[in-house]
């Protein structure tokens, strides 16, 4: 999707020095409020954040009504299903007073990239801290850290009523997914709206449907990086030989390709961070202000 407007947006990270991190939500005739801070640790192997518990989903709340009516549209998980869900959420973030949406390309979508693991869902309820780390690629960092997606918010207990509410929901198929932003400075997306629905999902033994912000990766990017896949497949079907198994075997490779090629236009570009107003002190002041007493490991 295209967007025209604005040039820097409500929902927005700003950057200190390139480690330090703020996402910040700021509404129409009010100042700029921190969501989250986050810190990169100087080995790169991951991100150390604090939430400060002011998030507010730029998206209005979801009525049962939609989800069913959805659900009657098309069946929950297919690419109807999802388009008409995609659909809805970018109505919504372009009208919302405070969004991540900027000028420029973006995608709306599952995600296409094998992302998310499955062992990494578990330990989302059992980890889930106001102040923690992310692991980016192990290292010997605790198993718990192993996070794929980051809430906003302090996720809520899983008796909740409204997260019991959304239990119904999936269990009668009608849960509406998880909308998530890829914020390539945290190496993660967070959770933009369904914080309960994602609670409910796990909370039942299932996995919750996400979709994916991100910025779109430009035409001359895809073109660049699809080259690769395109000889690989071309030098496979040269080495294909005849036979009664050939159709079946060049059907399979071009399902192959096709899935490489999606996986690259699919990948997520960089998300364009702001300065920070006052640079590293500032950051620092405002941390202490709004996380106090949290001390970001600087030298892990």
């Amino acid at each position: 999707m295209r967007v025209e407007s604005p040039v820097r947006p409500g929902l927005r990270m700003e950057c200190a020095d390139g480690r330090r991190l703020v996402l910040v939500r700021e509404t129409p005739g009010r100042a700029p409020v921190p969501v989250l801070f986050a810190r990169q640790r100087v080995t790169h192997r991951g991100v150390h954040y604090a939430r400060t518990r002011r998030y507010v989903s730029p998206l209005a709340p979801l009525r049962a009504e939609r989800s069913r009516r959805y659900a009657e549209f098309a069946a929950p998980g297919g690419t109807a299903w999802r388009d008409r869900w995609a659909a809805h959420a970018e109505a919504g973030l372009r009208a919302a007073e405070a969004g991540p949406l900027h000028a420029g390309a973006w995608r709306l979508g599952p995600d296409v990239t094998g992302w998310f693991v499955e062992r990494h869902w578990d330990h989302l309820l059992r980890h889930d801290r106001d102040r923690g780390h992310l692991t980016w690629f192990g290292y010997g960092d605790p198993e718990g850290d192993a996070r794929d997606l980051l809430p906003l918010r302090t996720l809520s207990r899983p008796e909740a009523p409204r997260v019991r509410a959304y239990r119904r929901r999936y269990r009668e198929g009608v849960l509406p997914p998880v909308f998530a932003w890829w914020i390539s400075g945290l190496h993660v997306p967070v959770v933009l709206d369904g914080h309960d629905r994602l609670v409910a999902a796990l909370a039942e033994g299932g996995r919750p449907e996400v979709l994916v912000l991100s910025r779109a990766v430009g035409a001359e990017d895809v073109a660049l990086y699809s080259e690769q896949p395109v000889r690989a497949y071309e030098a496979r079907m040269a080495a294909l030989e005849g036979g009664p198994l050939h159709r079946t075997r060049a059907a399979g490779e071009a399902r192959r390709l096709a899935g490489e090629l999606e996986r690259v236009s699919g990948a997520p570009d960089r998300t364009r961070a702001w300065p920070f107003p006052g640079g590293v002190r500032a950051w620092e002041e405002a941390a202490a202000a709004y996380v106090p007493g949290w001390r970001p490991d600087a030298e892990g």
